[in-house]
């Protein structure tokens, strides 16, 4: 399989895994109170709304990236702690149900659709999506600023927690740009994301 197509075959997971992530985390504000997302248009499944441009390519060449964080404003939370790491949650548990139904739709693939070139490159585009979207979940999961992981974390832990991210989240975001360079983030996020896969695909396989 060359490279270019390689690369087309996991866009439309890529779009699919980001949309799906931010429209998540917007429609948790708003059920949590928050309309900031609804004002600023991101209560949509429109992936030109979500892109983040440096987040997208590393998605498309590295195979892990991020979008365009959601903005929204705590104050309007009745529950501040709790509602926000319920919205930080919102985002990488789309993207696991995502992943469920992708794997769903595999082996509906693999058990009424004849085997042609077709039908394969249905199937590569089904397991991309499934791939892309356990790396998002996983990738925000880490709980170094500015992914999602961080907000969770800190909302179960409270002003301690907090302050820590507070006092030193410039060293923090350095920390998580090194280990983007030198390419640790293959080595944190693939062992988490096999064992998913896989338990994904033993429910329907």
């Amino acid at each position: 399989m060359s490279y270019l197509m390689e690369k087309l075959l996991i866009l439309p997971g890529i779009l699919l895994g980001i949309s799906i992530h931010e429209f998540a985390h917007g429609y948790a504000a708003v059920k949590m109170g928050d309309d900031t997302p609804l004002m600023q248009g991101r209560l949509t499944l429109n992936p030109l709304k979500h892109l983040d441009p440096l987040g997208f390519m590393c998605l498309l060449l590295f195979g892990f990236g991020w979008a365009k964080p959601v903005m929204i404003n705590r104050r309007n939370f009745k529950n501040p702690r709790r509602d926000d790491a319920v919205v930080s949650f919102a985002g990488p548990l789309a993207n696991l149900l995502i992943a469920f139904l992708f794997v769903g739709l595999m082996k509906l693939t693999d058990m009424y659709m004849p085997y042609t070139m077709t039908t394969q490159i249905i199937w590569e585009v089904l397991r991309s999506t499934v791939w892309i979207n356990l790396v998002l979940m996983v990738f925000n999961l880490i709980p170094i600023p500015p992914l999602d992981g961080h907000h969770i974390l800190g909302s179960i832990g409270g002003a301690r927690v907090w302050n820590f991210y507070y006092k030193y989240y410039d060293q923090l975001r350095f920390a998580m740009l090194l280990i983007i360079v030198f390419r640790g983030v293959g080595r944190i996020i693939t062992p988490p994301i096999l064992f998913l896969y896989n338990l994904l695909t033993s429910i329907f396989f």
